[in-house]
C-alpha cells in the first residue's frame, strides 16, 4: 500500500478495501489529529470521535478526490472541517445547560517548547490578519474559526455566494502575502 498514490488509495477505499483506509489513517493521522484538537479547543474525547467520525465518513461516502482540482491533503482537510463543523452544530443542538469542554487540564500537559513554537505562530499569523482590512478578517473569522458555510455568509452579507467566494479568495491571497512577509 505505501507505493500507493493518495488518489489510488481512495479509489481502493471506495471499492471497500480496508487496507487503503488503514494506509490513509497512516498518512495522515497526525496532521488530521493536530487539526481537529486545535478546533475543539484541546478537548482531548472531542478531536478523538470527530477523527473517527472523519474516517467513518471516508468510508461510509463514496468520496471523490479529483488530482486535477488541487492537492490530496487540501480535500482531505476539506472533509476533516466539514466533520468538524457538524459536529460543533450538533453539540450546539444538543447541548446541556453549563456544558463546556474542559480545556485547562489539557493545556497543563502540553510541552513547554510545543506550545512556545504554537504562540510564535500564532503571533505571526495575528501580525498578518491584523495587516487584513476589517472585512477580510471578519470574512476569514466567520468561515474558518466561527464555521459559517459561504451561503450562510452571503445571506449575512446580502451578497451572491460568487462574491463571498471571490472576496475569500482574495483575502487569503493577502493572508498568504502577508505571512510569508512576516517569515522573511
Amino acid at each position: 500500500m505505501k507505493e500507493k498514490t493518495d488518489a489510488e488509495l481512495i479509489n481502493l477505499v471506495n471499492q471497500k478495501y480496508r487496507p487503503a483506509l488503514e494506509e490513509i489513517y497512516e498518512r495522515y493521522i497526525k496532521l488530521i489529529y493536530s487539526y481537529v484538537y486545535k478546533f475543539s479547543n484541546g478537548n482531548e474525547e472531542a478531536a478523538k470521535e470527530i477523527v473517527q467520525l472523519t474516517f467513518l465518513r471516508l468510508w461510509t461516502t463514496k468520496s471523490s478526490y479529483d488530482p486535477s482540482k488541487g492537492k490530496f491533503i487540501n480535500w482531505l482537510l476539506t472533509i476533516v472541517r466539514s466533520v468538524c463543523i457538524d459536529h460543533i452544530r450538533k453539540e450546539k443542538k444538543h447541548a446541556l445547560p453549563n456544558h463546556h469542554y474542559d480545556t485547562d487540564r489539557t493545556l497543563d500537559m502540553a510541552d513547554p517548547e510545543d506550545q512556545l513554537e504554537e504562540m510564535l505562530q500564532d503571533t505571526e499569523i495575528s501580525k498578518a490578519k491584523n495587516r487584513l482590512s476589517a472585512t477580510q478578517r471578519r470574512l476569514i473569522n466567520l468561515l474558518y474559526w466561527q464555521g459559517y458555510s459561504l451561503t450562510e455568509i452571503a445571506e449575512m452579507e446580502n451578497a451572491p455566494v460568487g462574491t463571498i467566494k471571490s472576496r475569500l479568495h482574495q483575502s487569503l491571497k493577502q493572508l498568504k502575502k502577508h505571512l510569508e512577509l512576516e517569515g522573511s
